[in-house]
């Protein structure tokens, strides 16, 4: 008899042990892979559940419908018994508007609405730079957007038909040459102060036509006298179209040709209307200057270097409420006499250079962080500073620094807050405090500051996660 043998079948794969597979895995390897483990998550648990008992039912008595608080406390104790609780979400209902809009005109509602929309669609060539695909949606979210907010604050049928036309030139711009977006991008914030401040439509045209005579002058002189000279040359220019010839030309348009909208005055802006103008605006430019400022830090030119040095030292040392306040108490009084400098542009200002200057240090970071080989290469190909800077250092070091940027913006937002501390209207402490005031609704607590921190943690979110998918983009070092 034969007393070898060999398998001529294999055996059925059997499944893995209970504990090594599923929840149970995930579980063990998670909350309960210890003895330390254990007990935090149980101390855990305990904790959540004293919190959710304690909440849950002033979640659960909400009150929608009412015209104040004694009216949402009597409907919670008729719903729920006495002594009951409940959160009175009516509140939120009645003056949503003011969270948002301030006391912007209820009739022209319409107008920031519309600068918002296009906001979404201006700043998708720089979030999505030549991808026709999400251009196209992004675009298309945009038009159903704007269809909707349009009517629902009755806008008239010239605000419609502009629509109309802005969005189906940047389809047909998305599908030739998406590149071409960007024009539209460079005259947004022209036309988005137009829209919410209104005023002549010169205002903004002339004003834009300084940076035109920026870049004449800088083509003009770029092949003769350099890059650096020439920018700089062409600054002066702006600057003095702008200090010597922008109201005269403005008046002589307005007077000659007219046309317009009705003006509003920068103490009718409020909520989150006044958040997004500055959060934007600052992001905006405080990205740009702080790229100068961080090669100025790092420049050969013991001026420039000092300079730069100097300015991002003492910003980084200074609180920005004192800069707020600098902008609402001191600034007029370096003016000319009879200058009126508007509050928020006066704001919008110091808040961009007070950005400007932690970005100059995060960027300064991601230059830092190169090799010293990628400099050496840029010589070794003939690349002069700039064009070195601009193709090879700065696109590496931007990379680098991504998260920081994106960390520094999501601050900048939420600052936005601190104005109320000079006599602007913000969502958190300027309308909720009016709020408050009112004798409907006087006693009030969690609700507004639930409603305006909901929709700052949405916004904050989703820079954050727009951050993560850049990031995965340019991920390239692996591939």
């Amino acid at each position: 008899m034969d007393k070898h043998f060999a398998r001529t079948e294999m055996l059925p794969p059997l499944a893995p042990p209970v504990t090594e597979r599923g929840v149970v895995k995930w579980l063990r390897e998670n909350l309960f892979s210890g003895p330390f483990n254990t007990i935090l998550t149980l101390v855990a648990l305990v904790v959540i559940y004293k919190l959710v008992s304690a909440a849950l039912p002033w979640w659960l008595n909400s009150v929608w419908t009412a015209e104040s608080l004694s009216q949402c406390r009597e409907i919670v104790a008729a719903t729920a018994g006495e002594g009951a609780s409940g959160a009175c979400w009516a509140m939120i209902r009645e003056r949503w508007h003011q969270f948002i809009f301030g006391f912007y005109p209820p009739d022209l509602w319409w107008r920031p609405v519309l600068a918002f929309g296009l906001l979404i669609a201006a700043l998708g060539p720089v979030l999505y730079s030549g991808q026709k695909r999400s251009l196209t949606i992004l675009l298309g979210i945009v038009a159903a957007y704007l269809v909707v907010t349009l009517s629902l604050t009755g806008a008239p049928t010239g605000a419609f038909v502009a629509a109309a036309v802005v969005v189906v030139a940047l389809f047909a711009a998305v599908q030739v040459a998406p590149g071409r977006m960007l024009l539209f991008t460079a005259i947004y914030p022209a036309l988005c102060f137009w829209l919410l401040w209104g005023g002549s439509i010169w205002t903004p045209v002339v004003a834009m036509l300084g940076f035109v005579v920026m870049g004449v002058v800088y083509m003009a002189l770029v092949g003769r006298f350099g890059p650096t000279a020439s920018a700089i040359a062409g600054v002066v220019a702006a600057v003095l179209w702008w200090l010597f010839l922008d109201i005269p030309i403005t008046q002589a348009l307005a007077d000659m040709i007219g046309g317009g909208l009705r003006s509003v005055e920068s103490d009718e802006f409020g909520g989150f209307l006044l958040a997004i103008t500055i959060g934007v605006t600052a992001i905006s430019f405080s990205l740009p200057i702080g790229i100068l400022l961080a090669l100025g830090r790092q420049s050969d030119m013991l001026i420039v270097k000092t300079l730069c040095v100097g300015f991002i030292e003492f910003i980084r040392g200074v609180p920005l409420i004192t800069l707020l306040f600098t902008a609402s108490l001191l600034l007029q009084y370096f003016l000319p006499p009879g200058t009126n400098f508007d509050i928020i542009l006066r704001v919008i200002i110091l808040v961009t250079l007070f950005a400007a200057a932690y970005l100059a240090e995060v960027i300064r970071g991601g230059l830092a962080a190169l090799p010293r080989g990628q400099y050496e290469a840029a010589d070794a190909l003939g690349l002069d500073y700039w064009r070195a800077q601009r193709l090879i250092i700065l696109p590496q070091a931007l990379k680098i620094s991504i998260p920081a940027i994106v960390s520094t913006f999501i601050g900048l937002f939420k600052d936005t807050t601190l104005v109320a501390f000079v006599g602007l209207m913000d969502p958190l402490k300027g309308v909720t405090q009016i709020v408050r005031a009112d004798i409907n609704w006087k006693g009030i607590y969690w609700e507004p500051y639930i409603f305006v921190g909901a929709i700052f943690f949405v916004i904050c979110f989703g820079m954050s996660r727009y951050s993560m998918y850049l990031e995965r983009k340019l991920k390239t070092d692996h591939r």
